[in-house]
């Protein structure tokens, strides 16, 4: 009950600090993704079930608040978190390398679909423009807060697993 709970309020607070302090202070129309750096954070430390659930609400608050249609920001964010899930207990949780070569790929793969679903099927064609203006930046921040807010899951993560195993 306690992982759960710990867990919504990370989320909940990561979404509001996402879509109110970070993009109120951007110079690029671009703030860092911190629902998807949660969603692989927890993916990569839990496993396939909490990347997956993790993804499933984080992309239900974007459709919730964003979306145009429901649900699919929360299949896609709900499939990112489960293939990150794949990686639990393949590697040591303290290197940052793997976490941030893994936001870089998520945050890839989540433009490339909002570029298709926004722009490509409206016969806007020009990715050019859109990997420069809007991929590069959000890669950026992407990954400069993963190398902080990873290290802070990692701590929460630990600080959780002891708490169960005192229970």
């Amino acid at each position: 009950m306690r992982r759960i709970i710990t867990i919504s309020v990370l989320l909940i607070l990561s979404f509001l600090l996402q879509t109110t302090v970070f993009s109120l202070h951007d110079l690029t129309g671009n703030a860092p993704n911190l629902t998807l750096i949660l969603t692989m954070s927890f993916g990569i430390m839990r496993g396939r079930r909490e990347g997956m659930l993790t993804g499933f609400f984080s992309g239900l608050l974007y459709d919730l608040f964003f979306g145009s249609y429901l649900g699919i920001y929360a299949f896609i964010y709900m499939t990112i978190g489960y293939l990150n899930g794949r990686f639990h207990q393949k590697y040591l949780m303290e290197d940052i390398s793997l976490p941030v070569f893994i936001i870089i790929v998520d945050q890839l793969v989540l433009d490339l679909i909002i570029y298709i679903g926004n722009f490509l099927l409206r016969n806007r064609v020009n990715l050019g423009y859109f990997f420069v203006h809007r991929m590069m930046p959000q890669l950026l921040y992407d990954v400069l807060i993963t190398v902080i807010v990873y290290r802070i899951y990692l701590r929460i993560n630990r600080h959780l697993r002891r708490k169960a195993a005192q229970s």
